[in-house]
């Protein structure tokens, strides 16, 4: 579902000014109209989904337009920037390979793409030793899917070509990815091909309140699937819309049916890796591995790079040549990633979005409890919570009142994106990994205080 356009009509809303934020000027601000009107009448209107901020510069777990405003950012620009915005070492990174080395390789080799794979193997469980470097989430989950219908041609024949994913999962924008993906309103233009991609409901616990592994085979069965038919089953370690971790009776389960029919089990770790959960991988929760790992986001630190890490059998599925990208690993994007990595390790980053659950599940308990019924759910992991907007003792989605929330904390100077998720009803609360416990705490204190407002 398509969110709302933000409005391009200044509004007073007050001065701010803490140590953290500072609002001093209409929002959006009126110098600022020429060049969002710029924007809106040259990009689809699909780019106009997101609040009418320029951004401009940031710091930390802290964002700047160009004139004078700041906010606690609770974004990450979309769970990205884990490492925090300009911070000097990547900045020092990209610099250096852009001045003395080369910006452009295609898959020729270097020695940064080398010392990337090489520090992301020694992360994970040896299972997965083989890594290949690409662009984006959705090439990556392209990449996945690819492997797992090669693999079971090759094992099963024509046959075995059908992907299973989980209602209301979001994969990407690509059309292999929306087509693993669970929300209808993004496959409606797809047709037929989505007869080979399967969904089964996901075990959160919410809008599916029975969370055993039962409804996963009987929901095959009732859709016709023969087992023997499925190539892959891939999942978010948690999905975006909900923050919600698979529970790991449910993983272990999995891992063992798609052991006992030969399936790939894939995992999305696109917003859950490198450190976002308080492990270094989500899946570390679950208590398994999975065949194929898909990542990016958080991994580069703001740099157009995604990952896929997978088995020796099907990672050389291709041959030489076979399985390229242009820009994989560009080498700017790898030595950003390789410094991203390093800074997350030796930070103690993911000791910090462990330590600050507890902060930000509490703040969330408390906006349930002040919503009036306006939020259904606010789960969370590490710095990470979802925090889903219903119709009162409902699971109906309530996408106006997660928009006005989004507004009104942007205008008080906490950086949110605009909702996602089931009806577009979802806040999701994401900073950077190095944000202090004071920052969370002041920016927590506003969301709390607008849900109070706009729920009252």
């Amino acid at each position: 579902m398509a969110t709302k356009e933000f409005p391009l009509v200044p509004k007073d809303v007050g001065r701010i000014e803490t140590r953290f934020r500072r609002i001093i000027t209409k929002i959006p601000v009126p110098e600022s109209i020429p060049i969002l009107e710029q924007m809106r009448t040259a990009e689809p209107r699909s780019m106009g989904g997101q609040p009418s901020v320029i951004w401009d510069s940031g710091e930390g777990a802290l964002v700047r337009d160009p004139y004078g405003n700041q906010w606690i950012d609770f974004s990450s620009g979309v769970l990205v920037t884990s490492a925090g915005h300009a911070h000097p070492r990547i900045v020092e990174a990209i610099q250096e390979i852009a001045r003395n080395h080369l910006y452009h390789a295609y898959c020729f080799p270097t020695e940064i793409r080398a010392r990337l794979v090489t520090k992301i193997k020694s992360l994970l469980p040896p299972h997965l030793s083989r890594i290949f470097l690409l662009t984006t989430g959705s090439e990556a989950v392209e990449c996945a899917i690819k492997l797992a219908r090669t693999m079971g041609l090759k094992i099963g024949g024509p046959e075995k070509r059908v992907i299973v994913s989980f209602e209301n999962a979001f994969h990407g924008r690509t059309m292999g990815a929306q087509l693993a993906g669970g929300i209808p309103s993004l496959k409606a233009w797809l047709g037929n091909e989505t007869a080979d991609f399967v969904q089964v409901p996901y075990p959160d616990g919410f809008r599916c309140p029975d969370m055993s592994f039962e409804v996963f085979t009987r929901t095959l069965s009732d859709k016709g699937i023969n087992p023997s038919r499925v190539c892959g089953v891939i999942s978010e370690t948690y999905q975006g819309c909900n923050a919600f971790l698979i529970p790991a009776d449910y993983a272990r389960a999995l891992r063992k049916w798609c052991d006992e029919h030969r399936a790939v089990l894939i995992l999305d770790e696109i917003q859950a890796g490198f450190g976002r959960t308080g492990r270094m991988f989500g899946f570390e929760h679950l208590g398994i591995v999975p065949d194929l790992a898909v990542f990016g986001k958080g991994i580069s630190g703001g740099m157009p790079l995604s990952a896929v890490v997978g088995t020796e059998e099907l990672m050389n599925l291709y041959g030489p040549g076979e399985m390229t990208s242009t820009h994989s690993a560009n080498p700017i994007c790898a030595a950003a990633a390789l410094t991203n990595i390093e800074i997350i390790l030796e930070e103690n980053l993911v000791e910090n979005a462990r330590r600050l659950q507890p902060v930000l599940l509490e703040s969330g308990r408390k906006m349930i409890e002040i919503s009036q019924g306006r939020i259904g759910r606010a789960d969370g992991v590490g710095l990470v919570m979802a925090l889903q907007f219903v119709e009162p003792q409902t699971t109906n989605p309530d996408p106006e009142t997660a928009w006005e929330v989004v507004r009104m904390s942007v205008e008080r100077g906490v950086m949110l994106f605009a909702p996602v998720g089931v009806g577009g009803s979802t806040i999701k609360i994401n900073p950077p990994l190095l944000i202090t416990e004071e920052q969370l705490r002041e920016g927590l204190s506003v969301v709390e205080e607008v849900v109070a407002e706009v729920c009252r």
